[in-house]
């Protein structure tokens, strides 16, 4: 089986977010499978910069809406099946962010990735790659399989092509004007509400979620809230039309740059057997920070900064957490907003909350390894992977019971003295404040809390089962295709 993984961001080559961090990481495990299997990205400026690729003789005409724009392909390595393959095109991608800049969205984001979808199919014809399956993800790709069904639809390269859409956050849908519809190519038939029109909009994970062969998100939990009005951001219609073809497949960590026992950039390694390293750690990191001393139970948070974090639980709980004797570290960027909200409360909290705006590689794995605990008060989670870092490196999570948060944190029983962090429900700054104290009463337990973080290391989401369920259906999509 041939499997090509069209993504706009993977790992090692560029990252914004967690999509980076699955994708590559699932190449990975499919390469350590004997699987054939790839990447391809666009080639973003970054790329080029930090990674040594080759340029093909290859390349590819896209038309769009009477303008054409050339791509040309470069690969990862020099062999017949490489690990990646990067479309260049320089008025497209020639830019100092994937994205957008602080400023906002890039203008003519519809455009960029509408030639992206149609790269990654040319590109399947132009290197004769006919894969079994593609693998879409997130609305950067999501027209690829309403392309494969229209404009590709009986081509010979590609008639036998599966495509598996995987949505890692449905509140990021790729929405754009009306006018953008002419770069697609396709007649304004399809610009109506039974397919990818969105209350007089273009909707690019629409047509992945209506013409993709089949559907995933990253949790069992998140796949059955995203039915539901308050998660569905829209789409639940849709969603629940194609409910047959929704599967839930939780994220894995990569446990081979995610290991206290290996990890080159914290001060102190440790593993399971012995964790006196983590103590050094922490002692470390409130020396870089200036917080208060190793006794203080220490909470930190490595996040985007956005609504979806739960960040106005946190902000509006900072008083009752400084007052409980906590001290707090958060890195990250985001929204404005939240960004001058925590900087000025680390101005505020002196001594007991440090705020770092953006991020550092080394002292994210530090926070990891030094903390106490990791938080995660989201509003909503489709899957997170901060929690399955902080647990690998006995950071005990205490997060919010929604998403992949449910399927992946064993809350706390105080009874029996089991579980792997603690989760709260309501969406309050009550509710969140209520499991900071249960945690902080294991804490105040050295004996209690030396097994909670043993049981936190012992939970184990590597990405072999994640890339075994993936496996199963991409065999079931072509399947499907193939009748």
């Amino acid at each position: 089986m041939r499997i090509l993984i069209a993504t706009p961001e993977a790992v090692p080559y560029v990252k914004t977010g967690g999509l980076a961090d699955v994708t590559g990481a699932l190449l990975k495990e499919f390469r350590r499978k004997k699987i054939n299997a790839s990447l391809i990205l666009p080639l973003y400026s970054i790329i080029r910069k930090n990674n040594k690729l080759y340029k093909t003789d290859k390349s590819v005409r896209i038309e769009m809406g009477g303008f054409i724009f050339k791509g040309n392909i470069w690969v990862s390595e020099k062999s017949s099946t490489p690990g990646s393959y990067f479309i260049e095109c320089e008025e497209l991608y020639g830019r100092p962010e994937l994205y957008g800049t602080s400023d906002g969205d890039y203008s003519d984001n519809a455009m960029r990735f509408i030639f992206f979808s149609k790269a990654v199919l040319e590109t399947c014809i132009a290197l004769n790659i006919r894969p079994d399956v593609i693998h879409c993800n997130d609305w950067q790709t999501a027209m690829i399989p309403l392309f494969l069904k229209t404009l590709y639809k009986g081509n010979r390269y590609l008639k036998k092509t599966a495509t598996l859409y995987t949505v890692h956050n449905l509140g990021y849908q790729g929405i754009f004007k009306a006018s953008d519809m002419d770069y697609t190519d396709l007649g304004w038939e399809y610009f109506v509400p039974e397919k990818i029109e969105f209350y007089g909009k273009l909707n690019f994970m629409k047509a992945g979620l209506l013409y993709s062969d089949l559907l995933n998100t990253v949790s069992e939990t998140y796949a059955g809230e995203i039915l539901e009005k308050e998660n569905g951001f829209g789409l639940e219609g849709v969603l629940k039309k194609r409910q047959n073809d929704l599967f839930g497949v939780i994220n894995g960590a990569d446990y081979d740059e995610w290991d206290p026992s290996k990890d080159s950039l914290i001060p102190a390694k440790y593993d399971r057997n012995d964790i006196k390293g983590k103590s050094e750690c922490k002692r470390i990191l409130l020396q870089k920070t200036g917080l208060a001393d190793k006794k203080t139970p220490l909470f930190g948070i490595v996040s985007r900064l956005s609504s979806q974090k739960g960040l106005d639980l946190l902000y509006n709980s900072l008083e009752e957490l400084t007052i409980m004797g906590v001290t707090l570290i958060i890195i990250g960027k985001g929204d404005e907003h939240y960004q001058d909200l925590f900087e000025k409360a680390a101005q505020k909290y002196t001594g007991k909350v440090f705020v770092k705006i953006g991020f550092e590689e080394a002292l994210a794995h530090l926070i990891y390894a030094g903390c106490d605990f990791f938080l995660m008060p989201s509003k909503y989670e489709p899957c997170g992977i901060g929690q399955l870092i902080s647990m690998r490196y006995g950071t005990v999570p205490i997060a919010r019971k929604t998403g992949g948060l449910v399927d992946t944190v064993k809350d706390y029983n105080h009874l029996l003295s089991t579980g792997t962090g603690f989760l709260f429900a309501d969406y309050t700054p009550s509710a969140f404040q209520d499991a900071i104290k249960r945690a902080l009463c294991v804490y105040a337990d050295a004996r209690k809390m030396k097994k909670l973080i043993y049981d936190s290391m012992d939970a184990d989401f590597s990405w072999g089962r994640s890339a075994e369920r993936y496996i199963e259906l991409y065999k079931k999509a072509v399947k499907k295709v193939k009748g």
